[in-house]
């Protein structure tokens, strides 16, 4: 499952090239078996990556129709915590498998090891949140809040995490079209187990049906993948030791994503837990255009490569980011002509308080589209400057975010700070493009 971008960003699924041959030496027992065409498991990655974003849209879209405006609320904040756990596992264990290459022992290893540890770390991380919940619910002396939520978060986890996790160890197998098998099934189920629920449902069993939802995708993904690692050997201590590298690319995504979703989480503890509603539900509706930047993010380095020199890669990633911007002002400008009748179908109550933010998510989208081109065209010429982007203006747009809440005193402030953010972080992605020596 993958989340928006600035309220959520998806994962990417960076595919591995196609070996021209075996090394020399290598028998017959250990070399990969054969691999799909590069042009299938690109389409096979982009319908999984779709799949999954598709998914997430679902699951708020669903709940929020049958929620009340503060359920849906606190049902908001308990999928932000979700997305921000999600994303930190992404960066510091799939991130990572993908990187792998070798023989089939060595990938074997890497994915059962992966999958080995997000198990381990979810059940160490669920027992957290499952006491933070229980703690917060006799607190409050209900289970109908943000404890219970919190509570079936803690005791789903695992499942949640560990099917997402299959994802990454099917893309360093070089078969996406199991991941895609395994996700197509995760939406599959979860989507009327969600609909069949009565309305003003507690977000608390909304998020266990959730989570329950992914056990038969997470059993397909488990039975797809034991042939493939049977006989590996499972080894944690390279993710204990210091300076492994999820590590930096976790720093990356904290300073990058985590950031401003732990800010908007923190707006909802301390401040108005209906905003984060809002500014859930308008971001819901810009899905598909995350989408469209994760698959800019998993296939635009290679993709970019291929156009030869810096000025040429640059060029095409500036009409690729316009085309992105205006998609994002045109789809923003649909759901801002949306009847009401139809944004009610969609949000149920929330409907009222998101629709009043789509001008500013619209802004937001729009200068994404910019900004992830800039930043994946950092990622080919010059790796080591999109970190300094990321940490300076992410932590720059939780404080716009912060700062327009404050000012306004609602979510619209905080929605217009958001865009200000995004828009600042794309000025100086593409300023540092274009001063890179080879562009210039």
């Amino acid at each position: 499952m993958t989340a928006p971008g600035a309220s959520g960003q998806a994962p990417d699924q960076p595919e591995a090239p196609d070996r021209e041959s075996d090394p020399p030496g290598t028998s017959e027992s250990s070399r990969q078996p054969p691999v799909p065409r590069r042009a299938t498991a690109v389409v096979a990655s982009v319908l999984d990556q779709a799949a999954s974003s598709l998914t997430n849209i679902a699951v708020l879209v669903i709940a929020a129709r049958v929620s009340t405006a503060q359920g849906f609320a606190a049902f908001s904040m308990v999928y932000l915590t979700f997305t921000v756990l999600l994303g930190l596992n992404t960066a510091y264990v799939g991130q990572v498998v993908v990187l792998t290459r070798g023989e089939a022992a060595a990938t074997g290893a890497a994915c059962r090891s992966g999958v080995s540890f997000t198990a381990l770390a979810a059940v160490a991380g669920g027992a957290l949140l499952a006491a933070a919940g229980v703690a917060t619910a006799v607190a409050g002396g209900s289970w109908a809040g943000h404890g219970g939520a919190f509570l079936a978060l803690g005791l789903v986890l695992p499942l949640v995490l560990v099917q997402d996790t299959l994802r990454y160890t099917f893309s360093t197998l070089r078969r996406p079209g199991l991941a895609l098998a395994a996700d197509t099934l995760r939406l599959l189920c979860v989507v009327p187990a969600l609909l069949i629920q009565p309305q003003h449902t507690a977000p608390g069993l909304l998020v266990a049906v959730w989570g329950l939802s992914a056990v038969p995708a997470l059993l397909l993904g488990l039975r797809l993948l034991w042939p493939r690692v049977r006989g590996a050997r499972t080894d944690l201590r390279p993710y204990l030791r210091r300076g492994h590298l999820g590590q930096r690319f976790a720093v990356e995504f904290a300073v990058g994503n985590a950031s401003s979703q732990l800010a908007v989480l923190g707006l909802g503890l301390f401040a108005a837990p209906l905003a984060v509603g809002a500014l859930r539900g308008a971001s819901t509706l810009f899905g598909p255009l995350n989408v469209l930047f994760n698959s800019v993010n998993a296939f635009g380095p290679p993709l970019l490569n291929r156009f030869g020199g810096p000025r040429a890669t640059a060029r095409a990633a500036a009409v690729l980011g316009l085309l992105l911007c205006a998609a994002g002002l045109a789809w923003g400008l649909v759901l801002h002509d949306l009847p009401d009748g139809a944004g009610r179908q969609l949000l149920g109550a929330t409907w009222q308080s998101a629709s009043s933010l789509l001008p500013a998510t619209g802004a937001q989208y729009a200068v994404m589209g910019l900004g992830t081109c800039a930043l994946v065209t950092l990622r080919v010429l010059s790796p080591r400057a999109t970190l300094s982007v990321q940490v300076v203006f992410s932590l720059l747009s939780v404080v716009l975010m912060l700062g327009g809440y404050l000012l306004s005193g609602s979510a619209l402030g905080a929605a217009w700070g958001l865009a200000a953010g995004s828009a600042l972080k794309a000025v100086a992605a593409w300023t540092r493009v274009v001063r890179l020596p080879a562009v210039e």
